[in-house]
């Protein structure tokens, strides 16, 4: 009777505890739309795939591959590798072991570290790639960042810096902030 009661209950601790206790991730899906979807859950934007940080991530975990070395800095240091993306706030995650996106997305999502990365605020890029080593690990490196900062127009040469600048330029006799003109 006992081993009926614990058979019973076994059996509905492993249908029911693998919704709770799992980290939230569909099983299919680009890599872009699986993290947008968990961004969205977590009141966050969406992102897209960026060519920039998707060629600084694949560098990264080819390098780590190559290395057969998990390591933010097996390349270069991420400040360095992430400059081309332009200024901007951005985060990094590595991984290996697991030969899907999906499931190295629940292992980034257990971890607080790595979710905070995955939750940047106002990130709308990212960048996500693998390798595999001659060992046979798969190394994941993915690269979150914000929209590039718009570039401000350049100033065409000899126009003046500040309104004042230009006021100057047109006095013919200035004292103090008096501007004496023709």
């Amino acid at each position: 009777m006992w081993a009926h009661r614990y058979l019973t209950a076994a059996l509905i601790v492993s249908a029911v505890l693998p919704g709770f206790c799992a980290p939230v991730a569909a099983q299919s899906g680009a890599p872009a739309e699986l993290i947008s979807g968990y961004r969205l859950e977590h009141g966050e934007g969406k992102v897209r795939i960026d060519p920039t940080l998707n060629r600084i991530a694949h560098e990264q975990a080819a390098a780590m591959a190559e290395k057969d070395l998990l390591d933010h800095g097996v390349l270069a240091s991420f400040n360095s590798r992430v400059a081309p993306a332009g200024r901007v706030r951005a985060a990094e995650n590595i991984a290996y072991g697991f030969d899907n996106f999906p499931k190295t997305l629940d292992q980034w999502i257990g971890s607080s570290g790595h979710r905070s990365n995955l939750l940047l605020h106002g990130a709308s890029r990212v960048g996500v790639a693998s390798a595999k080593s001659k060992s046979g690990r798969t190394y994941w490196a993915m690269v979150i960042a914000e929209e590039k900062e718009k570039e401000r127009p350049k100033r065409p040469k000899g126009e003046p810096k500040t309104a004042a600048n230009a006021e100057a330029r047109t006095c013919q006799i200035q004292l103090l902030s008096l501007c004496l003109k023709e």
